[in-house]
């Protein structure tokens, strides 16, 4: 089902609509993805395959693959294990500030992976709260901000799966006189189990293709896949070698991004088979150790962020507001070549220009998958065009940014020193997310609705406006709040693409904690402290607007 109906919507009007998401996937993300590995297999204009077999064969590179994967195989086992019970508590309970609570868990997903490391290094720095366990610059850093990092994902999948999952199973096997476990082992379990494969995927993906968290964590010292392609592209220019760990990440991606949209098809047959929802109930006795777990999930939420606002609020003397005040003076330090209200200022102008392309294009790509077409191949088609756009949720930030620079540097697309590359850049991320969030909302419309109009008289595109525009209200605000939070925080293909005299927040945070001294460090503290806030304000907007079905990534 879709904005345009089954059947009745003409051939020629779906292929229009497909022109402009397409155009757009194509000049801003295969271009700049082809020209970078052009770059590195066809140096001389001939292929080259020759650096396959030698960059593999690197002691360097087995050693990154190895902790890329085990890393994100940690990652994600840890924020599974957090999560569900979490995800239990939030879509199955209720109980007063649970929408409070659910803003808290999404916050961190939202963040700029640079504010997480900039946390996390204020929590683990010898002077932190957790200073004393000594992880400060260890992979258990990388590893815990993972997890933080992560968790919404699970608990916002598996969590409104949870909550749309039909009740009279769970009844008749508490009617036999199954135990709570029991149920949950033999009943609940097996029917969130495409949810729970769908937010491991993810995860997995996410923690694998992280890349602002592992740089402010672990620096150097600690390689993955995407740090790996940053340190060979900008330090060594070594393409060859940065196109051979791309297109390594590039199949392991598409294989994820595979396995994520089976198992979310699965999970969204089986809710749409569902019945009677099972309405959240208050907690009970039996509910206790669960309710305990998540009250750790939540502490370790606010635990980073808690010691963030402390440490920026505190010199060595005890309170003061001295690193705010500096932020707005850009002759404070050599570091900052504007305050951070100007930056601020390029970050909010950057993710609206951001936002309403992701949005616009994002709307046309869900109307377009969410179409079931009666043919095998019609079905195939439509299940590329999704995963097509699916694929900037995982390929190197720093691939598509250097190939931003050297393929878009020629008339009519000579864009290099324009200030467009960024939201541009910022909305690629953003789409996959807005797509994410509307098609289940599309999808699960009736289509008997839309034929009721059609009988009535009203042509097709009236007759989907008249029933689908009605139920799209919330969710489009919700994924539009989504996308600017995501936007605002965008750090990877923005550090490479923002002009010296126009930085957003995130690569101004990065710039402050690259040089030394305490006033840096403090101001890099402030300024986190006040993206953080803008951040969890949009995001405590989209969590009020969440309707059944939105917020499954």
């Amino acid at each position: 089902m879709s904005l345009l109906g089954r059947r009745a919507a003409p051939g020629w009007a779906l292929a229009a609509l497909a022109v402009l998401p397409l155009a757009f996937l194509a000049v801003f993300f295969l271009l700049p993805l082809g020209g970078m590995l052009a770059r590195g297999f066809l140096p001389d204009g001939t292929l080259d395959l020759s650096a396959v077999g030698e960059v593999l064969g690197r002691a360097r590179t087995g050693r990154v693959l190895a902790f890329t994967v085990g890393m994100a195989a940690a990652g994600t086992v840890l924020t599974l294990l957090l999560g569900m019970p979490l995800a239990y508590v939030l879509y199955r309970l209720t109980f007063p500030g649970r929408a409070l609570v659910r803003a808290v868990v999404v916050m961190p997903f939202v963040l700029p992976t640079v504010v997480v490391g900039v946390m996390f290094r204020s929590l683990l720095a010898p002077t932190g709260a957790l200073g004393v366990l000594g992880w400060d610059g260890s992979w258990v850093a990388i590893l815990l901000a993972y997890v933080f990092f992560n968790l919404a994902v699970v608990v916002r999948t598996v969590g409104g799966t949870w909550e749309g999952l039909d009740s009279r199973a769970e009844d008749s096997a508490r009617a036999l006189g199954a135990t709570p476990w029991q149920v949950f082992r033999t009943v609940t379990l097996p029917a969130l189990t495409p949810a729970m494969v769908s937010a491991a995927t993810l995860v997995f993906l996410f923690c694998s293709t992280a890349f602002g968290v592992v740089l402010t964590l672990g620096g150097l010292r600690y390689g993955t896949i995407e740090t790996e392609i940053y340190l060979l592209t900008t330090q060594f220019l070594d393409l060859q070698a940065a196109a051979v760990l791309s297109v390594l990440q590039l199949v392991a991606v598409v294989a994820m991004l595979a396995v994520a949209a089976r198992t979310r098809t699965r999970r969204e047959q089986a809710l749409r088979r569902g019945g009677a929802r099972s309405a959240a109930r208050r907690p009970r006795s039996h509910d206790i150790p669960l309710l305990s777990l998540a009250a750790l999930a939540v502490g370790f939420v606010l635990l980073p962020v808690g010691s963030l606002v402390w440490r920026s609020l505190h010199d060595g003397d005890g309170w003061t507001l001295r690193y705010y005040r500096l932020l707005g003076d850009p002759g404070a330090t050599p570091a900052l070549r504007v305050s951070v209200t100007d930056a601020l200022g390029n970050s909010l102008r950057t993710a609206i220009d951001a936002t309403v392309v992701a949005v616009v294009l994002g709307l046309i790509v869900a109307v377009l998958v969410s179409r079931r077409p009666s043919t095998r191949r019609g079905r195939r088609l439509v299940s590329a065009v999704d995963g097509a756009f699916m694929l900037p949720l995982g390929i190197s930030a720093v691939t598509i940014g250097f190939g931003f620079l050297i393929t878009l540097d020629r008339p009519p697309l000579d864009l290099r020193s324009s200030a467009v590359l960024v939201p541009i850049a910022q909305a690629m991320v953003a789409l996959p997310l807005v797509v994410r969030l509307v098609t289940p909302v599309l999808r699960g419309v009736d289509p008997r609705l839309r034929q009721a109009a059609s009988a009535l008289g009203a042509g097709p595109f009236r007759a989907a406006w008249t029933v689908e525009s009605p139920v799209l209200v919330r969710p489009l605000l919700a994924a539009t709040g989504f996308a600017f939070a995501v936007s605002l925080g965008e750090f990877g293909a923005t550090s490479f693409l923002a002009r010296p005299d126009r930085p957003t927040v995130p690569v101004l945070i990065f710039d402050l904690i690259g040089r030394p001294g305490a006033d840096n460090l403090g101001m890099a503290l402030a300024a986190s402290v006040v993206l953080s806030v803008v951040t969890v304000g949009v995001m405590g907007v989209v969590e009020r607007l969440r309707v059944a079905g939105v917020g499954a990534f």
